[in-house]
């Protein structure tokens, strides 16, 4: 009796999975689902993605090693010139609440230049093992490219550097360190 009844269970189980996964499947193929990207998501798809993506980037920056020498001012200034040519167009600039980009993205990129963007809990070295592997792999779907493509791990650190440093600059003091010495070797 108790096996019919452990039967009697198991197949109730596989009938509502299956009818979920006709459902999911029905739904994905539907077009129901609103893609551009002004129009945002409802609140448990936002929260669903979000989770995944923060605990993705997590996991895959755990191991990451941090240079010891990532606060030098070297750093500092090699990677400011590359954020203001290839991040302050989506992630702001000391004194700059919009842009284009940020306008017609979806979810909106973070604006760097704040420190409130950055959480209680995050350590220095936690965050810097997250920005560089974002940097280095990009997100899907968010409109973040992957710049270790074309950008050595140097390079990448030299940014982390630079947004380390990012939310205590002024106007003026972001322009002097972004400047890119014409002479200087760009390195790839």
């Amino acid at each position: 009796m108790a096996f019919f009844k452990i039967l009697s269970c198991f197949k109730c189980l596989v009938a509502a999975v299956s009818v979920a996964v006709v459902t999911g499947v029905g739904f994905l193929f539907s077009g129901f689902y609103p893609m551009g990207a002004d129009d945002h998501h409802n609140d448990l798809t936002y929260w669903a993605l979000e989770t995944l993506r923060e605990r993705s980037i997590a996991r895959a920056a755990n191991n990451i090693q941090v240079p010891n020498d990532l606060d030098s001012s070297e750093r500092l200034l090699a990677g400011g010139a590359d954020y203001n040519d290839m991040c302050a167009g989506c992630h702001l600039k000391p004194g700059v609440n919009q842009s284009d980009f940020t306008l017609g993205l979806y979810p909106e990129p973070p604006n760097l230049t704040r420190p409130e963007n950055f959480q209680d809990d995050d350590t220095v070295e936690m965050l810097a093992r997250q920005r560089f592997w974002i940097i280095k792999h990009g997100i899907k779907a968010s409109g973040m490219p992957a710049w270790g493509a074309g950008h050595d791990d140097e390079r990448i650190w030299n940014m982390v550097a630079f947004l380390q440093r990012l939310p205590e600059l002024s106007s003026p003091q972001y322009q002097i360190l972004t400047v890119r010495d014409a002479d200087a070797p760009v390195h790839h």
